[in-house]
C-alpha cells in the first residue's frame, strides 16, 4: 500500500483542517501515515493524532534544530516514551549543518543518544542529514560498531557516499518531493543507484510539495506524485513502486499493522 513514511500532521493541524487532510490522503490511496515528532515537549500532541486514527502512527525524537534546547544526552527518556503503542520509530534526529540552529556538538550528542535508544528498543532510527554527510557517516559507522540498529535516511538529498554508507548497514533511503524538482538531477542520479527494495516515499509535509503541487502546502495525499516520479526514475510501474515502497516501510516500521491484517 501507499505509505507516507514521514509527515508532520501536528504542523498541518495548526491550520484547522486536519480531518480534511487525512480524508484526502485516504482518497488518494494512502494506507498509512507516520507523523514525526521534532520536540519531546510536543510529543503528546503528536501521539494524540496517531492514537485517534487506526492508519496513523508516530515517531519520538528531537530534530537537530532543537538540540540546543531539547537535545538528549542519554537514551533514557526516549526509551521510556517509546513504550507508547503508537510509536514506531525514533527520531527525527541527525545533523543539520546548513542552518546550524543548534551547536554541532549538541546535535552530535543528541544523535548518539537517539541511536542508543533505537538500539535498545529495536525501533528504527529516522535520520535527518543536511550538509553533514561526513559526520553523519562517521557517527553511523561508529555507533553501528557498538551494536546494530535499523533506520532510514529521510528526505534524502545527500550525496552518493551517504547513501552507500547507509545501505551498507542495512538502512533505507526515503525519497521526498524534491525528486520531482527540475534542478534535482544529482539527487535523481543518487536515487537511481538505490535498489527498489531499500526505498521509501514520504512528503515531509507541510514542506516540499512535489511537482505538480509546487507552491502549495504539502500534505500526505501528494505522496502519490512522489511515488509516480520514483517509478519513472526506476523504470518500473507505479503499482510496483507503491507495493515495493509500502512493503519496505512495513518491514522497517514493524509495529505498523496492515489494514485487515493483510
Amino acid at each position: 500500500m501507499l505509505i507516507d513514511s514521514h509527515c508532520h500532521l501536528d504542523y498541518l493541524a495548526r491550520d484547522g483542517d486536519l480531518d480534511a487532510v487525512i480524508a484526502r490522503a485516504r482518497d488518494a490511496g494512502v494506507g498509512a501515515m507516520i507523523t514525526i515528532c521534532t520536540k519531546l515537549s510536543e510529543f503528546e500532541a503528536v501521539r494524540a493524532i496517531a492514537a485517534g486514527h487506526d492508519d496513523i502512527w508516530c515517531s519520538l525524537g528531537v530534530h537537530p534544530h532543537e538540540a540546543a534546547e531539547e537535545g538528549q544526552s542519554t537514551a533514557d527518556r526516549l526509551i521510556e516514551l517509546s513504550l507508547a503503542a503508537e510509536v514506531v520509530g525514533i527520531g527525527e534526529t541527525g545533523l543539520d549543518y546548513f542552518y546550524e540552529h543548534s551547536p554541532r556538538q549538541a546535535q552530535q550528542d543528541s544523535f548518539r543518544a537517539h541511536i542508543a535508544a533505537a538500539r535498545e528498543t529495536g525501533l528504527p532510527l529516522i535520520v535527518h542529514s543536511r550538509d553533514a554527510d561526513e559526520d553523519t557517516i562517521a557517527i553511523l559507522r561508529d555507533e553501528y560498531a557498538k551494536g546494530p540498529f535499523g533506520g532510514v535516511i529521510h528526505c534524502f538529498t545527500a550525496g552518493r557516499e551517504l547513501a552507500q554508507a547507509a545501505l551498507e548497514i542495512g538502512f533505507y533511503i526515503s525519497a521526498a518531493g524534491i525528486v520531482t524538482f527540475k534542478n534535482a538531477d544529482d539527487l535523481r542520479a543518487a536515487l537511481r543507484e538505490v535498489p527498489l527494495d531499500r526505498l521509501l516515499v514520504e512528503t515531509d509535509s507541510p514542506y516540499l510539495a512535489p511537482v505538480p503541487m509546487r507552491g502549495k502546502r504539502n500534505e500526505p495525499a501528494f505522496v502519490a506524485h512522489t511515488a509516480a516520479a520514483l517509478a519513472k526514475l526506476k523504470e518500473v510501474s507505479v503499482a510496483e513502486t507503491i507495493k515495493a515502497t509500502g512493503d519496505n516501510a512495513l518491514r522497517l516500521f514493524a509495529k505498523i499493522q496492515r489494514p485487515g491484517g493483510v
